[in-house]
């Protein structure tokens, strides 16, 4: 028997119907089955309005019961469950009724892509609600009945038209969850201090200029998004919370780095596109657990040697700064495995040390930094080489866990350079400047553990299926071969963060390659692809930099705007006349500026 009565104010027996209008057909099958299992799946359906049978479901005697049959145990229609799921995602629907009262146990109602401008009253009556999901509507305001749902675990409000949140919102105590990402909030109300159990909290890609202090208070929060706001400070608050794993303060108007003293648990720090000049000692003295520090398209100068203190530092993203010189001291950190430099005037560097990769970096930084010991001394060769013309460097195999066999203009991997690898776990391999035209099968036998791989300058004309077990691979660099195609199957390289694929042969955009939602980097330059897909390139949530040059681009589509994510987007030396070369020239935001400016409305 349900746990709530069909008495009272729920019992009414025209409540819930609305005589004059025909009213949407749902599969008497699918009511059905809701009543014994407590879930309706209503999405995708076309639906314009909500039917009163669904709003009537625990209400009503069922269809089944009006016939002349007999039940069986499992028919027996007055043992039904109380509908706790609703699903209305991805209809057509523009009002909600004041009906949904009527469904008081509901703890999942899912409503995301319709065009919702306004929600009933009643809905504050759902007292059971734990996750509630309004994404992609076009809500302008929210009832202050919301705020009464005490159960309320998480709330999704993302992609729609809010300028403001009360200062009720305060009241959901409960909240871990909540999403207002893609709205037109100014600012955020004081009460966000009161919700200490926030653990997610997405306020990306709004118009907010300040962060209040109380937000200090969110003792529990672990991720908090404010990428692409106005923010041109930071409350020194922020650095009081001690649960914060992740900090995202992309595309606002920073000056200076925030100092997290109390932020030991910080494993992420995204803070590029802003206008940040400078990166002390006191920045990063405190970023025990760093792992990832974005800081490209800033205005930095030069990199402290105090980075040798990030001892799990993974990533370090510097692009498009104006560093000129790095300390050697980068080139000790054990972890290190990505360092993007492209767009700053290195002098210290040479640029074909550059495109050999992270590892050849920090090697070139470490022997820099053990120079003024060795000055004078001619550098021994290696007594852990193999005899065989020292193929292999096998110290970098044990110690860098790198596997180098490079600029080497051969048309094959030897087996001895496999040979070598022994049961040492390999991260890098860098196989570029060979004359290979096909990628060595043994390549298989590294899968477990190699995250970055360097086939540049080769003769490559297809890329084997065997890539696709890889699956650890973050870094992939095919540049300056003979390819026009990537297999379908490249997408099960689930970590693939960064691939490069400029100077090959290249006539469309991979396809692949907007399936693969993990892309921060592509660099496609000099190749012949004539178009893009804004609508799918958008779902690359995380895509930063994207290089297109030198390709065969007519027409810039103006959808290309709204890929918020990119940070770099570089388009010289295609044939297209709009957007005008001054334009183009002005930089990644004011590019995408002016292209949204130009979708039709």
């Amino acid at each position: 028997m349900s746990r709530f009565k069909r008495g009272g104010k729920f019992g009414d027996s025209r409540a819930g119907f609305r005589d004059e209008k025909e009213e949407p057909a749902v599969p008497q099958g699918l009511l059905k089955t809701a009543r014994k299992s407590g879930q309706l799946n209503l999405s995708g359906r076309g639906l314009t309005e909500v039917p009163q049978s669904v709003w009537r479901l625990n209400l009503d005697t069922p269809e089944e019961a009006k016939q002349d049959v007999s039940f069986g145990a499992v028919d027996r229609w007055w043992e039904q469950t109380d509908l706790t799921k609703l699903l209305l995602a991805s209809n057509k629907l523009q009002v909600l009724s004041e009906d949904i009262r009527l469904l008081p146990a509901l703890t999942v109602l899912d409503i995301h892509d319709n065009q919702l401008t306004s929600l009933p009253k009643a809905i504050g009556e759902l007292e059971h609600l734990q996750k509630l999901n309004l994404s992609r509507n076009k809500l302008k305001e929210l009832p202050e009945e919301l705020w009464n749902l005490k159960d309320l675990r998480s709330l999704h409000l993302q992609e729609n038209e809010l300028e403001k949140v009360s200062e009720g919102v305060g009241q959901l105590c409960c909240m871990s969850d909540m999403d207002l990402s893609n709205n037109r909030l100014t600012a955020i109300p004081d009460s966000f201090s009161n919700l200490t159990n926030l653990v997610k909290l997405n306020l990306s890609n709004n118009k907010l200029r300040i962060l209040p202090p109380g937000i200090s208070a969110m003792k529990s929060l672990k991720l908090l998004d404010c990428t692409n706001n106005q923010l041109e400070r930071v409350p020194e608050e922020l650095a009081q919370m001690a649960s914060l794993e992740q900090l995202y303060l992309r595309h606002n108007k920073l000056r200076c780095l925030p100092e997290l003293p109390a932020c030991k648990l910080l494993k992420e720090l995204h803070v590029g596109n802003n206008q940040i000049e400078l990166l002390g000692p006191e920045h990063l003295k405190h970023l025990n657990a760093i792992s990832v520090l974005e800081l490209s398209e800033n205005k930095l100068k030069s990199l402290p040697d105090e980075i040798a203190l990030l001892q799990g530092l993974e990533r370090l993203e510097l692009t498009n700064n104006d560093i000129s010189s790095l300390p050697y001291a980068l080139g000790n950190l054990p972890k290190l495995k990505i360092v993007g430099l492209e767009g700053n005037p290195l002098r210290s560097i040479r640029r074909d040390l550059l495109t050999k990769g992270t590892q050849e970096l920090l090697k070139y930084l470490r022997s820099r930094e053990q120079e003024p010991e060795e000055k004078g001394k001619d550098a021994p060769q290696t007594a852990m080489t193999l005899p065989s013309q020292a193929k292999v460097n096998v110290h970098a195999i044990k110690t860098l866990k790198a596997l180098e066999y490079s600029e080497k203009q051969e048309a094959s991997i030897p087996d001895d350079v496999f040979d070598a690898v022994c049961n040492n776990p390999i991260t890098s391999v860098n196989f570029s400047k060979n004359q290979l035209t096909r990628i060595p099968a043994r390549i298989v036998e590294l899968k477990a553990t190699v995250s970055d791989l360097n086939l540049g300058f080769n003769k490559l004309t297809c890329v084997p299926l065997e890539i696709c077990m890889l699956q650890q691979l973050v870094h992939l660099d095919f540049r300056n071969n003979l390819l026009s195609s990537l297999p379908a199957e490249l997408e099960a390289l689930v970590k693939l963060r960064s691939v490069i694929l400029s100077f090959n042969r290249f006539k469309a955009f991979p396809d692949v390659l907007y399936q693969i939602t993990t892309l921060e980097t592509i660099l496609i330059s000099s190749n012949q692809v004539g178009t893009i897909d804004p609508l799918r390139l958008k779902q690359l949530s995380k895509l930063a930099t994207l290089d297109l040059q030198n390709n065969d681009i007519l027409q810039v589509p103006p959808e290309l705007g709204n890929c918020t994510s990119l940070r770099a987007l570089m388009l010289d030396g295609n044939p297209f006349r709009n957007p005008r070369a001054a334009i183009v020239a002005r930089g990644t935001d004011a590019l995408l500026e002016y292209l949204r400016s130009r979708i039709p409305t």
